[in-house]
């Protein structure tokens, strides 16, 4: 008697809460990264915001209603860099530049720090250009690794992670001092 109570409270559990387990995918697609055309893609402004996302091997830039592919393969070179940029930047930025006692020297220290992603391609024409984006520390890197795993080439290579470099082993022939 006791274990057909169990078990009807097991079933009656089980069913109010199965809306509330979600059903996984093995590999669900990348969120995308929030990141700032500074220049090189074509059919799309300077300086412009969107978003990158890899997709069946290509990378795609959307803002708005415009998508741009680039495919992976097509990629002759994939750079990223450290970087930062003036915290006040724009027309604030620009107007503290003229606060008196050189203030707006002084708000020019306050900085952020960002990461930036160069790509050199063909174009379907054999046409080389360049496209630059800004986005948020630590996201470019991963972007690059991606990218080379999809048939993308770089002229620097992958860093490892600091992790997996620090723990060599000393040199067999490195003497150590003598008391």
């Amino acid at each position: 008697m006791v274990l057909g109570i169990k078990r009807v409270v097991f079933a009656v559990l089980l069913l109010v809460l199965s809306p509330f387990i979600l059903p996984s995918n093995a590999q669900q697609p990348a969120a995308p990264i929030k990141v700032d055309q500074i220049t090189g893609l074509a059919g799309v402004k300077n300086k412009t915001k969107g978003s990158i996302t890899i997709e069946n091997g290509n990378l795609r830039f959307a803002h708005g209603k415009t998508n741009v592919d680039l495919a992976a393969a097509s990629m002759q070179d994939v750079v990223t860099g450290n970087d930062s940029q003036r915290l006040v930047h724009g027309t604030l930025g620009t107007l503290t530049m003229f606060a008196p006692y050189e203030s707006g020297r002084f708000m020019s220290l306050f900085r952020t720090k960002l990461d930036t992603l160069t790509i050199q391609y063909r174009d379907a024409d054999g046409g080389l250009h360049g496209a630059i984006f800004t986005m948020g520390a630590g996201k470019a890197d991963a972007l690059k690794k991606e990218l080379v795993a999809h048939g993308a080439h770089t002229s620097i290579p992958i860093q490892e992670d600091a992790d997996k470099t620090s723990t060599k082993a000393p040199a067999p022939d490195a003497k150590e001092p003598k008391p």
